[in-house]
């Protein structure tokens, strides 16, 4: 059951993901110009209230000279408020196109298809091959974001305010660690971030030669993972530090979460640098390249259990081609859901139930059990130990606690799902995205209930057959 749901959730997370790299080579081709488009007023996806200034100490006095695209001309203070940037009305009007309702799906966008089937065309021929082909090909998808960051973070340092943005990175604030909702983002964060239930790790360290030492690949996968988002933070707040100083605002108000920081706010940043083309022109080719790598690994994990799941000895590279052929076509049609007018909300729907956030924690929490007391913590630990070539580390049940609690957290501060902070979805929209969630999580109660009832015997009988492990033609040549 686990299993199966691990295959739900990386197979949603491979659907929506991918957005992320559409969106990231739409705004690539648009940085190769003098002029990036989001930096002024005065285009066809331009409204009235477009205004490329916002510097809001300005207008203390009671009005300020703000530029739109039709001129110049005196603003107060209320009026600047209801001003929108050229940034924001780039990433709604130009990018998504964004309707006013999940029910209002509107018009497909077909420089997003093109992206779409342009990143779903390299991700095909850059694992249809296996992981030995892949393997070469994240040499550089791996290595060359940390060139870019560098490059990023020398730069931003210079910048003016960049200092006041990394002290707001690190100063923490205690009084956070009250709200449980911090928990539940930490845990999730963590729990994609290391792809803790997608099942993709697993599928691809059946690569691994058997003796192959796990537990030291877990710890350096832990430290490099964290090390880097850590070291992340500095590029991207020395940069947001040096928004706010520009804008003359608190840090605080221009810190965006999700696709309004890669899509708005560090855009918005850019376009303040001098030589910003080039700038913007380097962190999206950056962010293009990490999120192939990430897709990468879903797809390639999602082909894996599809092969092991209808194994054909002997069946050669063609049928592993055309699964993976079948696997993207798939899942580009359901993207297209995604290139419409209507497309974020949709996005939105798999981001927050399909494979991030209760389903994650539902899934990690099952998979603690049943290696620690379904499948024998004692008996895991000997089989690792076989595999490692040295013996178990100490274990414990706070695993299942710790996802437990967040997942308890999770319902309990349950909310319906909202965009933008502003547009509430319809209940109809709520039951769909329960109905993504569900379709993994209740794989688990559902294989249990189906094995016990397949199975002869007592009903204890029956669970010590179950829970007995198989072992393959190639561990017991071991």
């Amino acid at each position: 059951g686990l299993g199966l749901a691990s295959m739900v959730i990386v197979f949603f997370c491979n659907s929506y993901y991918i957005m992320i790299l559409v969106w990231g080579l739409f705004y690539l081709v648009h940085s190769l110009t003098d002029t990036l488009p989001w930096a002024t007023c005065g285009h066809t996806w331009n409204t009235e209230q477009c205004t490329e200034l916002f510097h809001l100490e300005l207008c203390r006095n009671g009005s300020t000279n703000a530029s739109a695209g039709t001129g110049t001309f005196n603003l107060s203070c209320a009026d600047l408020a209801s001003k929108r940037s050229p940034v924001i009305e780039f990433w709604e009007n130009k990018v998504l196109r964004l309707s006013g309702d999940l029910s209002e799906p509107g018009e497909m966008n077909w420089q997003m298809i093109l992206c779409l089937v342009t990143t779903w065309v390299v991700v095909y021929f850059c694992i249809w091959k296996g992981v030995k082909s892949t393997g070469k090909i994240v040499y550089f998808t791996a290595l060359f974001p940390y060139v870019v960051l560098i490059l990023l973070l020398v730069h931003g340092v210079t910048l003016p305010g960049a200092l006041g943005g990394i002290v707001y990175y690190l100063k923490p604030d205690w009084s956070k660690l009250a709200e449980a909702q911090v928990w539940i983002d930490a845990g999730t964060q963590i729990f994609f971030s290391y792809a803790i239930g997608l099942g993709a790790l697993t599928a691809l360290g059946s690569y691994n030669r058997f003796h192959n030492n796990c537990y030291r690949d877990a710890y350096i996968l832990a430290v490099i993972n964290s090390s880097t988002s850590f070291f992340a933070g500095f590029v991207v707040f020395s940069v947001l530090g040096f928004m706010a100083s520009e804008q003359g605002v608190d840090i605080s108000k221009v810190a965006e979460s999700g696709p309004g920081l890669a899509f708005i706010a560090y855009p918005k940043a850019v376009t303040l640098m001098p030589l910003s083309p080039l700038w913007a022109t380097l962190f999206f080719f950056m962010l293009l390249v990490l999120g192939l790598d990430s897709q990468f690994v879903g797809v390639e994990g999602f082909i894996t259990g599809i092969l092991d799941l209808f194994p054909q000895p002997g069946a050669g590279s063609l049928r592993r081609e055309l699964t993976a052929a079948l696997c993207c076509i798939v899942c580009c049609l359901i993207d297209l859901s995604m290139v419409t007018q209507g497309g974020m909300y949709v996005f939105q729907l798999f981001d927050n139930y399909s494979a991030s956030g209760i389903t994650l924690l539902w899934q990690a929490f099952w998979e603690c059990v049943v290696i620690a007391w379904v499948y024998g913590e004692a008996r895991g630990t000997r089989g690792g130990g076989d595999t490692r070539g040295h013996g178990p580390l100490p274990a414990g049940p706070h695993p299942p606690l710790s996802t437990q609690g967040i997942f308890v957290f999770h319902v309990v501060n349950y909310k319906p799902l909202t965009y933008n902070k502003t547009y509430v979805y319809p209940w109809w929209g709520d039951a769909i995205g329960w109905v993504l969630a569900f379709s993994s999580m209740l794989c688990i109660p559902c294989t249990v209930l189906y094995k016990l009832l397949r199975c002869k015997g007592s009903l204890r009988e029956r669970w010590q057959l179950l829970t007995t492990p198989i072992w393959g033609h190639h561990h017991l040549e071991y």
